[in-house]
């Protein structure tokens, strides 16, 4: 089989799938390769919450990019988006400084954001404790997406405009010869292009290890959680607690800020672990309640094991409880996710020749970024 194209995508997870997207509006003849039966990696181990609101100015703008992406995707074909905002739950003076200083930054980019009134944050959220709220800050234009529905649901719209994705297509070889890029997968298939953008998380180590030994990326690992089904209970949007607030790139910019962070007991759990709290519930009425961060170099990701330490897990749903009285917290699934980001950048980009380009490391920025960034990006490679 030899089949070529004017630009073939390596990784079917969300950046790529939204490169293949926004190289396809521009009239070329694009292909994903994607080595296992579906996306397995970030892109489907996550909440799922699309917030703009949690980055810095120059990712919130390709957020909001995003976001009117999914939304007029959203129009055309069911890939589980749902406007219904976030929240940011301040718990004491400093986080509703944070909120408030927040706020005032989104007025000045004209991003839509609406400060809550402990009263209205506690008649908004069922269960929301009033111990523990103080204050809320809303962003009504943020969606949440089923991660697990989305990206199948993406490619499914994506074939039916035409889109060639081959799954269990895993490439071992991607060279350059003659001014074309030749691939080879593992099942010996060769598929020809103009142009690669290889997508595909830290697994490019396959195909460039000297490369990939040599990047300053590291990988993050993150623990999940889902409640059983709420019954007779709905929580609305992404929902985020002074946690994420002290966490969250975003509030970075907040004047107080700084002064804030250098006052937090750097030995806390929530420390040592990376836990910042979220509530999301997905559309069968489950709660997914997380998460965590553990870091290392991407070249000694083993190092972070295969297995789920139970005290972070028992230390979020103690979190969690203080913050909301949900029906039950009965968990029905446990998992982790993977991502990979870069220690001096905001994403890996590297190029082989001319027309070989690596873009990865994109870390928690993926399903709020991507939409928005690849955009740019294709428009850049193709000098469009």
């Amino acid at each position: 089989m030899n089949t070529k194209y004017d630009v073939i995508i390596v990784g079917g997870g969300v950046l790529g799938t939204f490169h293949a997207y926004h190289a396809k509006r521009k009239g070329l003849k694009v292909a994903i390769l994607e080595k296992d039966q579906f996306p397995q990696g970030a892109t489907v181990r996550n909440f799922g919450q699309v917030v703009p609101s949690g980055m810095n100015t120059k990712w919130q703008n390709f957020g909001r990019e995003s976001l009117e992406i999914y939304k007029d995707i959203q129009s055309k074909f069911d890939i589980s988006i749902r406007q219904n905002g976030s929240v940011y739950l301040a718990s004491n003076d400093e986080e509703v400084a944070l909120i408030e200083e927040l706020s005032e930054i989104n007025k000045a980019n004209q991003y839509s954001s609406k400060l809550l009134t402990k009263g209205q944050c506690l008649t908004n959220y069922s269960g929301l404790r009033s111990d523990y709220v103080q204050a809320g800050l809303f962003f009504p234009e943020e969606v949440t997406v089923e991660p697990l529905t989305m990206i199948n649901r993406l490619h499914a719209f994506l074939k039916s405009e035409g889109m060639d994705i081959f799954f269990k297509s895993k490439v071992v070889t991607c060279e350059e010869v003659n001014g074309e890029v030749k691939l080879r997968t593992s099942t010996n298939e060769i598929f020809t292009a103009s142009k690669v953008i290889i997508c595909n998380g830290s697994d490019f180590q396959t195909l460039y290890p000297k490369m990939f030994a040599e990047s300053d990326l590291v990988v993050s690992k993150l623990q999940m959680m889902s409640t059983k089904p709420q019954a007779n209970y709905t929580l609305k949007g992404s929902v985020l607690t002074g946690l994420s607030i002290r966490r969250y790139e975003g509030f970075e910019e907040c004047k107080s800020y700084k002064e804030i962070k250098a006052k937090e007991d750097k030995d806390a759990l929530e420390k040592k672990w990376g836990v910042h709290v979220l509530f999301k519930q997905a559309m069968d009425g489950s709660v997914i309640i997380g998460d965590s961060h553990e870091y290392a170099d991407a070249a000694n990701m083993d190092d972070l094991g295969f297995d789920l330490n139970m005290d972070i897990d028992n230390f979020i749903i103690q979190e969690a409880k203080k913050i909301i009285d949900l029906p039950n917290y009965e968990i029905q699934h446990r998992w982790f996710g993977m991502y990979s980001q870069c220690k001096t950048s905001d994403i890996y980009q590297n190029t082989i020749g001319e027309n070989i380009h690596v873009v990865t490391g994109i870390g928690g920025k993926g399903m709020t970024g991507s939409a928005g960034f690849s955009k740019h990006n294709i428009n850049t490679i193709f000098n469009f």
